[in-house]
């Protein structure tokens, strides 16, 4: 491993069952001994499960890291931190402990049948958007060439996302 951190990337985690906050700060704590460093994070919202909508409420967060890992290697590395950390992938847009999503990287366009960077539905789903939108609005998505800002005009998801407020 090295300490070169050339490459930026926007992660999304989330998850909906166990101790939710918990659980993200365990993912935080594992993407940042095995991914790269977090430099910068969104707050955490709550929103209802997007797809399949009867389960629990979700608590999502971005975060962007700097990295030494190629986008297949930081790949593997958060499969396997969804793995240790609980994540069942029996059925697609099932409840899960933990999700981590790689919304960009770089500047990249990638589309192979293990990956695709962008992320195909950043535009399509506020609870990405709104925390994109609290830390890079200027942001512009290297596949659509349109900024995270236009991208939240133009969304037509109309789930709320909500600041969390724990009780």
């Amino acid at each position: 491993m090295t300490n070169q951190f050339t490459n930026k990337a926007y992660l999304l985690i989330g998850g909906n069952i166990g101790e939710r906050i918990s659980n993200l700060n365990a993912a935080l704590a594992a993407i940042e001994e095995s991914c790269g460093k977090i430099t910068a994070q969104s707050k955490i919202y709550e929103t209802a499960a997007w797809g399949n909508e009867n389960q629990p409420n979700f608590l999502n967060q971005l975060l962007i890291i700097e990295t030494w890992l190629k986008p297949i290697d930081l790949l593997n590395q958060i499969l396997k931190i969804e793995t240790e950390l609980g994540r069942k992938r029996d059925i697609p847009n099932d409840p899960r402990t933990i999700d981590i999503d790689i919304l960009y990287y770089n500047d990249l366009v990638l589309k192979s049948a293990a990956l695709t960077i962008p992320h195909p539905r950043i535009g399509k789903r506020r609870f990405s958007l709104v925390p994109l939108m609290e830390t890079a609005p200027d942001l512009v998505d290297p596949d659509l060439n349109l900024s995270i800002r236009e991208m939240y005009e133009q969304c037509d998801d109309n789930l709320a996302v909500n600041l969390f407020q724990p009780m």
